[in-house]
């Protein structure tokens, strides 16, 4: 077999369903399950019936290695070896072990024959009183001897004419069940080119058993021996092949029961990781269902709380009506109906309801709003012993309780970043604590309002929103925030931008002296004076400021911006101090 060629169809020809792979014994043929008749043995070693092989579908190999191929026969041996170009070939699957078997020219009888299989066979037969065994000359009638010379079995009638003819005349014959205690009683094997000659030679240039004509024939000037004679070295090489291969049994032996165990102890690995999933899962589900109706109960108990208020302001409501509604149609009827006199005498009492009535305050809007959400993601604490999720919001963002927080608020540099914060909160003036609200910001420039400054709002996620923007030029511009389509407090202010922040041209030092390596020339802003005409300032010297500053400008802050702005000192920018 050639593990270089790949079937180019499908195999068909299988086992049947529940067939047991492998011999049953070394009897019986493991498709037809029957005892073997003219086994073949496969390169895999496995032996199986020609005739159930010849039922196997064949598919087409490519012989890529050049016709080089596993499979050796005993009608092979004796054809002439000629170079095979690279075509198709045909091969069959063996039906125990799947392997791919190249078959030879001669088909599947050119297959070796299993002998030792043939032996056990006739064994078998022999142990079932000779069931089965027929005349090896007649093929008719049933075997009563054996030749133990010609290794032939032989009827009552093939016997006696054995004995009579010269040749055969002193051979030993022996009943049948007197064999019954032999373990090899395997016929003679003849020449498959000369069916009337027993190999037992064996041409070692050809590497094969031929018979006598074989030697005087196409083997001829071919070195030889007796197979008696070249077992010893031909055994032995065997033999060292076996014992090579002995250790990787055991080996494989050893490899698969650590995999049954591993796969024994996966198996109760699984078991177990399965009922800690199912233990964990179940406790989870009740950890959710308990957070469930609690969010439930939540949600109704909320429900009830503002239908209350929703109907006591309800009734305050419909009574304040009914009193107005009272009071309106009385003093229209009394205007419209009353004489004079009725008028004055009933206008102190109509008055004063009237204006008792006028100065009743109200809430025309809902008390309670319908705004109920519930945030999934939010951590709702543990339940169980497990980490649940999920809670319910009532809290609704009020605008005008909402603050703007940051440095940047009224106060800006052209191309630069300028922020500040939107700080949301409710009605009753508390942190909201959560994001998703829709703030809207709008930044226009004052003297060009159809050119709004592109801003970003940034969800902090805790009722907090960072707002940046970037004006491109200096000027007033004017600042919208608003929720809910109504402007937040403070909303809308003004910001100034004025011109990008000037940076430092000098260096932040501790004085000119050492800034500078004592260059005389070198001058600081601050003013300072040195002994021996040095012009700048210098530790514990007339006009040094005691602290480090900037030699442009005399501030005293690092992160500041320059006010130099020229002059009769505009040599201190030519002589520059560098810090050492």
């Amino acid at each position: 077999m050639s593990e270089k060629r790949t079937p180019l169809l499908g195999f068909v020809g299988k086992l049947p369903s529940g067939t047991a792979l492998g011999n049953s014994g070394k009897t019986h043929c493991p498709l037809c399950m029957g005892l073997f008749k003219a086994p073949r043995l496969l390169p895999c070693l496995h032996t199986v019936c020609t005739t159930c092989l010849e039922q196997l579908e064949p598919f087409s190999v490519v012989d890529i290695g050049g016709g080089d191929s596993d499979t050796s026969s005993e009608g092979a041996i004796f054809q002439e070896l000629k170079p095979r170009s690279l075509q198709p070939q045909i091969g069959i699957l063996c039906p125990v072990c799947d392997a791919q078997v190249d078959l030879p020219v001669g088909g599947v009888k050119a297959l070796t024959i299993d002998h030792l299989a043939m032996n056990d066979v006739m064994l078998e037969s022999l142990r079932g009183e000779g069931q089965g065994l027929v005349c090896d000359l007649c093929s008719d009638r049933e075997v009563e001897k054996r030749c133990q010379t010609c290794k032939a079995n032989l009827c009552h009638f093939c016997c006696q004419a054995h004995r009579r003819q010269k040749k055969t005349i002193h051979h030993t014959m022996v009943d049948l069940k007197d064999l019954k205690g032999y373990s090899r009683i395997a016929k003679a094997i003849l020449c498959p080119a000369h069916p009337a000659e027993e190999l037992r030679l064996f041409c070692e240039l050809c590497d094969r058993p031929v018979c006598r004509d074989c030697v005087v024939g196409e083997h001829r000037e071919h070195p030889y021996d007796f197979a008696s004679n070249v077992i010893h070295k031909h055994g032995d090489s065997v033999r060292e092949l076996l014992r090579g291969t002995q250790p990787h049994v055991g080996a494989l032996e050893d490899a698969l029961a650590r995999i049954r165990e591993t796969n024994s102890a996966l198996q109760e690995r699984v078991e177990a990781v399965a009922a800690d999933v199912r233990t964990f899962s179940e406790g989870y589900i009740k950890a959710i269902e308990e957070h469930r109706d609690k969010l439930l109960k939540q949600l109704e108990d909320i429900r009830v709380q503002k239908e209350n208020s929703l109907q006591l302001q309800k009734a305050q409501l419909e009574q304040l009506l009914a009193d107005m509604r009272t009071g309106v149609d009385f003093t229209e009827h009394l205007l419209t109906s009353g004489s004079d006199l009725e008028i004055l005498i009933t206008k102190g009492v109509v008055v004063e309801r009237l204006t008792t009535l006028n100065r009743v305050a109200y809430n025309a809007r809902p008390g309670v709003s319908e705004r109920i959400c519930f945030s999934p993601q939010e951590k709702a604490g543990r339940c169980r012993g497990y980490e649940v999720y999920g809670a319910i919001k009532t809290k609704e963002i009020d605008p005008a309780k909402c603050v703007l927080q940051g440095e940047d608020l009224h106060r800006a540099r052209e191309k630069q970043t300028a922020s500040f914060t939107v700080l949301c909160k409710d009605a009753a003036g508390e942190s909201m604590g959560r994001g998703g609200d829709n703030i809207q910001v709008a930044v226009v420039p004052k003297d060009k309002k159809d050119s709004p400054v592109r801003t970003m709002v940034q969800d902090n996620k805790d009722g907090t929103y960072y707002v940046s923007y970037t004006p491109k030029e200096p000027g007033v511009y004017t600042v919208l925030v608003c929720v809910k389509e109504q402007h937040v407090q403070g909303s809308p202010f003004t910001v100034t931008v004025r011109k990008r922040h000037r940076s430092h041209p000098g260096v932040f030092h501790c004085c000119t002296f050492c800034s500078s390596g004592g260059q005389k020339t070198a001058r600081c802003a601050c003013g300072g004076t040195m002994p021996g005409g040095y012009l700048g300032c210098g530790h514990g010297h007339k006009g040094h400021p005691g602290r480090p500053h900037w030699s442009c400008c005399g501030k005293f802050t690092e992160k500041s911006e320059c006010t130099w702005t020229g002059g009769h000192n505009t040599a201190r920018s030519v002589l520059r101090t560098v810090a050492l």
